[in-house]
């Protein structure tokens, strides 16, 4: 029996090849991409890449997140191709693509770092920005590094019910609870444009808050988000990074487990989800060179609220990028 090949019938605007068009095509059905965008391999010269990094070996409490990416995909089929609150329509303004998982050793963390390091950094020298879907947060660390290889060192905005800033675990120095400040260690990050936004929860101890602030970290509790309000901390934000090269690291757990309940460590108390989309959008004209988006765990999840989230807050960072080749 034969089968004629599958058509896919894609919006293309602005010269742009973009996700298959939903009056056409199901949103169930189609592709299995982010937003059911076209594959690298189908686009010559993509701006931005989505990337899956199916790793969860460094995490301290619950495992699950090398699910994540298909998670995030998956959720990701109700988007649609303008976002009214940035003004622009991401898919159209940039050729975005996804390319797949990357395939790193679960059984040797220094062996994923190494091959996550690589991968991504071959995106970087052919001038691809990533968005990368995690993964614990250790992927933080090799994505990082190969950022700072194009840019020097970076400022960081990191979206966190936790520092991650920690030395060791059972020995361990890389860890899903250590990527920053190992990077800090290796020169990576710009030590004056460093901040925590979410934090929140029960820490080992009062050196744990001294080794931060020492490290040169700015932090915005999830408290302060609460009392404070959105466009405060987004005018904090913006003065701590100016126009320096700036890497997004977003942990889901930062919001609270109402919003995101299918992650590795949840922390009463975090962040809506639209208090999270609404300083992503306020710090937009910030000089974006790089972001991921970690630790959702599919098998905590319920009803994809999770997942739904996640995807979301991709959309936002890729529709950043479109916003800033706007300008």
């Amino acid at each position: 029996m034969r089968h004629r090949s599958l058509q896919i019938p894609r919006i293309v605007e602005g010269g742009h090849t973009g996700p298959a068009d939903s009056s056409r095509l199901p949103r169930f059905a189609g592709p299995a991409t982010f937003a059911r965008l076209p594959r690298l391999d189908e686009i010559d010269t993509p701006d931005v890449v989505l990337l899956g990094v199916p790793f969860d070996s460094g995490v301290s409490y619950r495992p699950g997140a090398r699910f994540g990416p298909s998670g995030i995909r998956e959720a990701s089929r109700l988007l649609r191709p303008y976002n009214p609150a940035a003004g622009v329509s991401p898919f159209a303004e940039i050729q975005v693509a996804d390319a797949g998982d990357i395939a790193v050793n679960p059984f040797a963390i220094g062996e994923a770092i190494e091959t996550i390091e690589q991968a991504s950094g071959e995106f970087g020298a052919a001038g691809i920005q990533l968005v990368t879907l995690g993964g614990d947060h250790t992927v933080a660390l090799p994505l990082l590094r190969s950022v700072a290889a194009r840019h020097g060192p970076v400022a960081l905005v990191h979206f966190d019910a936790h520092l991650d800033t920690w030395d060791t675990y059972f020995g361990a120095e890389y860890t899903h609870g250590t990527p920053f400040r190992r990077a800090v260690e290796e020169g990576i990050l710009d030590t004056e444009a460093l901040c925590h936004v979410g934090t929140r929860g029960p820490l080992y101890g009062a050196r744990d808050l001294e080794d931060d602030r020492r490290f040169g970290f700015g932090i915005y509790t999830s408290a302060d988000v609460f009392r404070r309000g959105v466009d405060e901390i987004v005018g904090a934000l913006r003065d701590r990074v100016g126009d320096r090269p700036l890497y997004v690291s977003i942990d889901i757990d930062v919001l609270d487990p109402a919003y995101a309940p299918g992650t590795g460590t949840p922390e009463p108390g975090g962040l809506t989800s639209r208090e999270l989309l609404e300083i992503l959008r306020g710090i937009r004209d910030l000089q974006l060179v790089g972001a991921d988006v970690v630790e959702v765990a599919p098998a905590y999840d319920h009803a994809e609220i999770t997942s739904l989230a996640a995807s979301h807050v991709a959309y936002e960072l890729v529709s950043w990028r479109a916003h800033l080749r706007q300008r």
